[in-house]
């Protein structure tokens, strides 16, 4: 068994492969480097076999998502450590240590992410992680370094070493097993939130999810799916409210998830005005699959380990401090985490 090994899940980025594999090789010695490949339709697979022969090649055989492509993948991977890595990150040099080095000393830290940059402004935090993941109680996620789409400048502010709630799915470092022992990522996300489920799931078990900015990544962002796409607009909300209902405490989750339907159907609304009509429609296809499927969902919810409270989840509206009190920047929170 291998002490870390670094995954890349493939889905046609034949592009961020040539462009961003080269340095994750050189950045990452005496580290074992993987790509799985999620049934690529493009020249992946050709690439990765002539032009990185010392890449280990996982192929599987329909796209399962990232989900449960990581779920399949990670199967077939002995490590003590996984990093999930996506296709369209810039590693730097240094960016592996310090996290393993942190996750060594506490056997109880579950994941760890990297500080989370923009590639293409890289003095601004990255839409995806930033400076490591939050959520309030109505599950709306946001970052330091990010609220919505509001993203601050990197000016060493978050230059620290701190737990937070959830950590990005762009470069997340995982303990393999208690990614096994809370059973993975939930497979019927397909793509989006399934880091933040997989890092609540983790917290109700015991665990802790850190923030390290000891170490450094560029990401490029919308590799697979641009923001715009109704896709990744279903897929979202859909998630949301599946993450909300899985995860929620007992106390108050009928109230919370109806004010939530409610906040999402105002998303919808001004999705509709903004000319988004496909984007609409992608909301209200998200509460209806939810609603098809809730029988699913609550057996999950059943089938949870709660062995701890609810830490570092904000007890006010991340919607009302942005769009009512113009929030723009973490630290300008009224109740701070």
């Amino acid at each position: 068994m291998t002490k870390v090994a670094i995954v890349i899940l493939n889905y046609n980025g034949e592009k961020f492969l040539k462009q961003f594999l080269p340095f994750v090789i050189s950045h990452s010695p005496s580290t074992e480097i993987i790509v799985a490949d999620n049934a690529s339709k493009d020249q992946s697979v050709s690439i990765l076999k002539n032009d990185f022969p010392e890449v280990r090649l996982i192929e599987l055989y329909e796209n399962h998502g990232y989900a449960q492509g990581y779920n399949e993948a990670l199967a077939q991977v002995e490590a003590d450590y996984y990093i999930l890595l996506n296709s369209d990150v810039e590693v730097t040099d240094n960016w592996i240590e310090p996290i393993i080095k942190l996750m060594d000393s506490d056997s109880t830290i579950a994941a760890c992410q990297p500080k989370l940059l923009d590639y293409n402004r890289k003095e601004k935090f990255e839409y995806a992680g930033a400076a490591g993941g939050f959520i309030d109680f109505l599950g709306y996620p946001f970052c330091r370094g990010r609220i919505f789409n509001e993203l601050e400048t990197d000016t060493g502010q978050y230059n620290d070493t701190r737990e937070v709630f959830w950590a990005t799915g762009a470069c997340m470092f995982v303990r393999a097993s208690i990614f096994h022992e809370v059973g993975g990522f939930d497979g019927d996300f397909f793509a989006h939130m399934e880091e933040i489920d997989l890092c609540w799931r983790m917290h109700l078990a015991g665990y802790k999810v850190y923030y390290s900015a000891e170490s450094t990544v560029y990401h490029v962002g919308g590799g697979t799916l641009h923001k715009s796409n109704p896709r990744k607009t279903y897929l979202n909300f859909r998630n949301g409210l599946a993450l909300l209902y899985k995860n929620h405490p007992p106390q108050h989750l009928w109230l919370n998830i109806l004010i939530r339907l409610v906040l999402d159907g105002v998303a919808g609304v001004k999705f509709l005005f903004d000319g988004g009509v496909l984007d609409c429609i992608a909301v209200v296809k998200a509460h209806f699959n939810f609603y098809a499927n809730f029988r699913s969902w609550h057996k999950k919810r059943n089938a949870l380990i709660r062995k701890n409270g609810y830490k570092f989840i904000y007890p006010n509206s991340i919607v009302k401090a942005h769009f009512l009190d113009k929030t723009k920047k973490f630290s300008s929170l009224r109740k701070t985490l």
